[in-house]
């Protein structure tokens, strides 16, 4: 697989199939590695090693009802009260991030409330914050990390 930008991390892999799997710790799981499989896992571990979020308030590819439309979203990080801090949307390093990816996460956020967004495709990371009342995006240079 293709060098990210994210610190190296370690993995667990196994083969089955014909197939490559790579460890979930959040699912507790071995899932099939595709390119953005492998974006995904090291976001997972960029959140958990460097930012400091505790594993049992990160969620990872679970669905969502928007509109009577069923979306996956990506990693979901919960604030200790329940309530969402951050939606991360990851996308293979093949692809390029647009407009539309931003609109995405944009749509997903307005059922989730979620104070920070992450895009990513590996390569590029974008993170913002949310301004509810004024309903704007404000662009940072990386996402806080977790308040003890």
């Amino acid at each position: 697989m293709q060098k990210l930008n994210f610190p190296s991390y370690s993995f667990r892999f196994k083969s089955k199939e014909n197939n490559t799997l790579i460890f979930d710790e959040i699912r507790k799981k071995f899932v099939v590695l595709k390119p953005e499989e492998w974006v995904r896992q090291h976001c997972v571990k960029f959140l958990i090693e460097e930012k400091k979020y505790p594993k049992s308030l990160i969620n990872v590819e679970k669905s969502l009802k928007i509109n009577d439309l069923i979306k996956r979203y990506d990693i979901v990080v919960f604030n200790s009260d329940g309530s969402i801090h951050l939606i991360v949307e990851c996308k293979s390093p093949k692809i390029k991030i647009t407009q539309h990816t931003f609109d995405q996460i944009a749509q997903y956020n307005l059922a989730l409330n979620a104070s920070f967004l992450m895009v990513t495709n590996g390569i590029n990371h974008y993170y913002c914050n949310i301004d509810f009342e004024k309903e704007v995006y404000n662009f940072l240079k990386e996402i806080p990390s977790h308040k003890h």
